[in-house]
């Protein structure tokens, strides 16, 4: 699969929706899946096994919405998406989710049985975490693909002889013909495709805001690796992720930092938003940061200083998200309010530029491409501990940019953070992406926050930050599935939480239980 990206894996999607592992990425599957049958689909047919995390969240944490949105051809942000399964109704396709004991080892695996008048075809998937997907096989046939190209699928008799010039060229025999897949920044051109005289073909195009290339030449993936790579210059931790980016993405320094101030911007707008007031039926929270807002500014809250205004941006931007607003994956949807909630609350407190607030989410992001390089932002995988502790993680390292500290602190700072998120589980109350996620991403800012100011004053975190982060895939390992996001455990299965979601399933007018309505 191709190198992490500071854009693709940690910082984004542009998303609605409660989860990025299951809206946006599902939504990414729906789309490739889209592709594979040249937009035309008149029934689908989607399994879960029963031993994932799928069977009991697919409807409340959003995956129908994204995969439907997905196999409508629409985008993560779509304003649309809330209603995707009334579209998909009135588009004319049939549908059928079913729970299956296939013993798949991922807890996130999609598969999809796709028709239309004229064929079938099978695909299936993962999602990986924060909103990365990863595809298995289509029609049966093992093949990957993560979305980063634009994929062309050629049906050839299997004599047929293949001579394409393309990043890169696969061949999967399938019986009595072969599948030729080819990965390139472009589709294989008309005349290129005459020659083959394919049977069938079909277009994958990229999902990924950074494309795949081959032969990416990364100045480093770990942290061990950067300060081996950067030795004694002790650059600054932001200036290192523009290097990494540049490398990674083939852009300019210009280009890099102009992508992260329009992510800014956009959060900033949904902090606003959140603010003034959002409203969502199907939600266990409603609007509660502007009365926070009040009492801060009118002094009727503890002085907290600089921390109440990153708990009023951090609470704004978890109820954009469980309304379906706009909001972006740090890194995921589910720990997406701890990381910008900190950095720009933290900025505009200290008069600070939008510039420095995408100098200090650069810092954030390479702080996550070394926890994503060797391990996941899935809480399906690794519980809360891999969304709110990579969260707290990122945003320790960022306020320490913001400060002006150095490359060392930074990074002290992150290992400090997360050392302390070990263990976190995840365990959704009413089996929605709110609560306790609400006060965990609070926690993460506060964690961090700290952690930054530990840091800064020259405390040992003892625990190198590769470590900390192969302690925590460590510990996931022995984490029960009842607390990795499947709402049977925890808070999840309290009586108030059972009864909260039974109280949202009759306001809808559906049932509720193991099917996860609501």
């Amino acid at each position: 699969m191709s190198a992490v990206s500071i854009f693709n894996d940690v910082i984004g999607p542009v998303m609605r929706g409660p989860s990025s592992s299951h809206c946006a990425a599902a939504l990414r599957i729906g789309r490739i899946a889209r592709d594979l049958m040249g937009g035309e689909i008149s029934e689908v047919l989607v399994e879960f096994d029963r031993g994932g995390s799928l069977p009991a969240t697919h409807e409340s944490q959003g995956s129908d919405m994204g995969l439907f949105g997905g196999l409508l051809g629409w985008e993560a942000d779509d304003e649309r998406l809330p209603a995707s399964g009334a579209a998909l109704a009135a588009a004319g396709i049939r549908l059928r989710i079913e729970t299956v004991d296939t013993g798949d080892p991922h807890p996130n695996t999609y598969r999809l049985t796709l028709s239309n008048a004229g064929e079938r075809h099978t695909l299936i998937a993962l999602s990986t975490g924060g909103g990365m997907v990863d595809v298995l096989s289509i029609d049966g046939l093992p093949l990957r693909m993560d979305g980063g190209y634009q994929e062309t699928l050629i049906w050839v008799a299997r004599n047929t002889p293949v001579h394409l010039e393309a990043e890169e060229v696969l061949i999967h025999d399938a019986g009595s013909e072969r599948l030729v897949q080819v990965k390139d920044a472009q589709f294989v051109s008309e005349g290129a495709l005459a020659e083959l005289q394919p049977r069938s073909v079909r277009r994958i195009g990229r999902v990924l805001p950074v494309a795949s290339r081959r032969n990416i030449q990364l100045p480093f993936t770990s942290c061990a690796e950067m300060l081996a790579h950067d030795a004694g210059r002790h650059t600054p931790l932001w200036q290192l992720a523009v290097e990494y980016e540049r490398a990674r993405g083939n852009f300019s320094e210009a280009e890099v930092l102009d992508k992260m101030r329009a992510l800014i911007r956009i959060l900033r707008g949904s902090i606003q938003r959140g603010i003034d007031g959002t409203h969502y039926e199907d939600r266990v929270l409603g609007h509660q940061s502007g009365r926070f807002q009040e009492l801060m500014e009118s002094g009727r809250l503890l002085d907290g200083g600089a921390l109440n205004r990153i708990v009023l941006f951090v609470t704004a931007l978890m109820e954009v998200k469980s309304s379906m607003g706009v909001i972006i994956a740090a890194p995921t949807a589910g720990a997406c309010a701890a990381l910008p909630g900190a950095v720009i609350g933290m900025a505009e407190a200290m008069g600070l530029s939008e510039e420095d607030m995408a100098r200090a989410m650069l810092a954030a992001g390479l702080i996550g491409v070394f926890i994503a390089t060797r391990w996941t932002f899935a809480a399906e995988v690794g519980g809360c501990q891999a969304e709110g502790g990579a969260a707290a993680c990122m945003a320790a390292a960022a306020l320490v940019t913001l400060a002006g500290g150095t490359r060392d602190q930074a990074i002290a700072a992150a290992s400090l953070a997360f050392q302390s998120m070990l263990g976190l589980i995840c365990d959704p109350i009413a089996n929605r992406v709110e609560a306790p996620c609400l006060g965990k991403n609070v926690m993460a800012a506060s964690n961090a926050l700290s952690c930054a100011n530990m840091a800064l004053a020259g405390f040992d975190p003892l625990i190198p930050l590769d470590q900390v982060v192969d302690a925590a895939k460590e510990v996931a390992a022995r984490m029960p599935r009842e607390h990795r996001c499947t709402s049977l455990g925890g808070l999840a299965v309290t009586p108030a939480s059972l009864e909260i979601e039974r109280a949202l399933a009759a306001r809808k007018g559906g049932a509720c239980g193991s099917c996860a309505c609501g």
